[in-house]
């Protein structure tokens, strides 16, 4: 009898025949305004089955790629840096398997786990992210480790000249002065994404989304909601050039599923992630 367990629309394979791993990170215990994103991986999965496995959007199928769902792990509540490093030891198993993965959050901070791993296998790291926000803070209420501080503490781990930013609209003024130092930061839009596409290809590339980056009027199930965001079809066009880069680790971010109870956002956040995985095994393997 086979084991009842819930994965996400497709994504069936075993871990030893999977190329691509998608893991859940399910922590919003730095939360700045609405909590709720803990909810948000497996809202992701128990919605994935009202869409399709095909994708018209680049004539591919789920049913083709080989993609192991991890399930979601099990994050304390209460030690920030321990949820950090848990999610870190699970990304390192998912990297010394020679496997990329989707991280489905939770808040942002998530990332950070994931890329101290990744930086350990690919010092020349570039990131791209897609967010509302900055998140370029040092520090959020005295607090250094914050969803609103991911950035910066990945542009400890990377440096100058690696971290592309797209899509910000909400921030401090010091944060857009940093940013000007430190990172290329476009805002408002993704305008510049497909030449910085261009520029990345070949290199070792993480990309982290935000779902906030799209308009609340698309995607309002968030924690942080910003007017003036980008369209689905802005987002779509973007993801749908990822299949040029190495990418060798992926989050998608900040669903509240329970803001939006027409259950809207979740079904973008689930389309948003079947594109993802399918960009991620353009070769189907």
């Amino acid at each position: 009898m086979d084991k009842n367990i819930q994965t996400f629309l497709a994504c069936e394979a075993a871990f030893d025949d999977a190329k691509t791993v998608l893991f859940g990170a399910p922590f919003d215990g730095t939360t700045s305004f609405r909590p709720g994103t803990r909810f948000g991986p497996s809202a992701i999965r128990s919605e994935s089955f009202g869409i399709e496995t095909y994708s018209p959007y680049c004539d591919r199928d789920l049913t083709d790629c080989a993609i192991y769902d991890g399930g979601d792990l099990e994050l304390p509540f209460g030690n920030t840096e321990r949820v950090l490093s848990m999610i870190e030891d699970y990304t390192e198993q998912v990297l010394s398997a020679n496997k990329r993965f989707v991280m489905l959050g939770g808040e942002h901070l998530v990332t950070l786990g994931a890329l101290r791993a990744v930086c350990r296998r690919y010092p020349d790291l570039h990131i791209i992210h897609l967010d509302a926000h900055t998140d370029l803070r040092t520090d959020y209420l005295g607090e250094e480790l914050s969803h609103s501080t991911v950035l910066y503490h990945a542009w400890k781990l990377v440096g100058d000249g690696r971290v592309f930013q797209f899509g910000i609209r909400s921030g401090e003024k010091y944060e857009f002065e940093f940013a000007k130092q430190h990172t290329t930061l476009r805002k408002f839009d993704l305008q510049g994404f497909e030449e910085t596409v261009k520029a990345l290809e070949g290199k070792p590339v993480y990309f982290t989304l935000d779902l906030d980056v799209l308009d609340p009027s698309i995607f309002c199930g968030t924690g942080t909601p910003e007017a003036g965001g980008v369209t689905f079809k802005e987002l779509m066009d973007a993801l749908l050039q990822l299949n040029r880069l190495n990418i060798v680790g992926c989050d998608i971010n900040e669903l509240s599923p329970h803001y939006d109870h027409s259950g809207t956002s979740t079904a973008v956040a689930c389309k948003v992630t079947r594109e993802i995985l399918l960009q991620l095994t353009s070769d189907f393997s």
